[in-house]
């Protein structure tokens, strides 16, 4: 369910959304959107909210074998993706075309990402932090720093302010947007939690649409199970729940 939940307070504040919400996920590579948000995303499609995902490069520097070239990489990243995406319910997806293992939060970023929100004008952002976990360094990859940071970046001020990359609104008549709410994966405070149970089956199925990345797709389903509990525990979840954690901000 996409509610907060705190063991020691079960009634935290959250920012009045409208409904159908419009959620915008905001990460690096294909499949970090899969690992970090798969079961909150099934979740949300399935109780008819709309999800679009905006992806920052095409993942031309994933996989393991040095014969594919990093275009056709590329190609077949972004076909896996959306072939996740459709398990999940989401048929919107932007790609920026930045290049993979080299994202800086640059202006040049910041406008894509600020102009991706003026499009799509999202009631809620969902971005990897830009904080580095140094117990969970593949979760810090140098690009979902990156891209954290472009992207509240891009929320405030950028998205919301007219005279912020000016050409938005006269030379494509993109209207300033203000999002309410952000919630960012791989926190070290996580406020936030959605139960998962019930979509873990579909996280997983997700997953494995990302072939070109599996050396073991065996054993993806026991770790997927594995993280989303010990996330759930954190959370004060009762034992065999399973979920998915954020650090809630008020953007608003």
């Amino acid at each position: 369910m996409d509610e907060p939940v705190d063991p020691d307070n079960t009634d935290l504040p959250t920012v009045p959304l409208p409904e159908p919400l419009t959620v915008l996920c905001v990460v690096a590579h294909p499949d970090d959107v899969d690992f970090g948000i798969a079961g909150t995303t099934t979740t949300l499609t399935a109780a008819g909210h709309r999800v679009v995902y905006c992806l920052v490069t095409s993942g031309q520097a994933g996989g393991s074998d040095p014969s594919v070239s990093r275009s056709d990489m590329a190609t077949l990243r972004e076909t896996e993706q959306r072939a996740a995406a459709a398990v999940v319910g989401v048929s919107e997806l932007h790609f920026l075309g930045f290049p993979d293992g080299a994202v800086v939060p640059s202006l040049e970023l910041r406008k894509a990402i600020a102009r991706v929100i003026r499009q799509v004008r999202p009631d809620r952002v969902i971005t990897q932090s830009p904080i580095r976990l140094l117990d969970r360094m593949y979760s810090s990859h140098p690009d979902h720093l990156a891209t954290g940071e472009a992207t509240l970046n891009a929320i405030y001020p950028d998205a919301r302010n007219q005279f912020a990359f000016p050409d938005l609104l006269k030379n494509e008549g993109l209207e300033p947007h203000a999002v309410p709410e952000v919630w960012l994966t791989a926190s070290q405070e996580p406020d936030t939690y959605v139960d998962i149970t019930d979509t873990i089956d579909t996280k997983v199925k997700a997953l494995l649409c990302h072939q070109s990345q599996m050396s073991e797709p065996e054993n993806m389903s026991a770790m997927i199970r594995q993280w989303a509990a010990e996330t759930a525990k954190s959370g004060g979840f009762p034992e065999g729940t399973l979920a998915e954690g954020f650090r809630s901000i008020d953007t608003g």
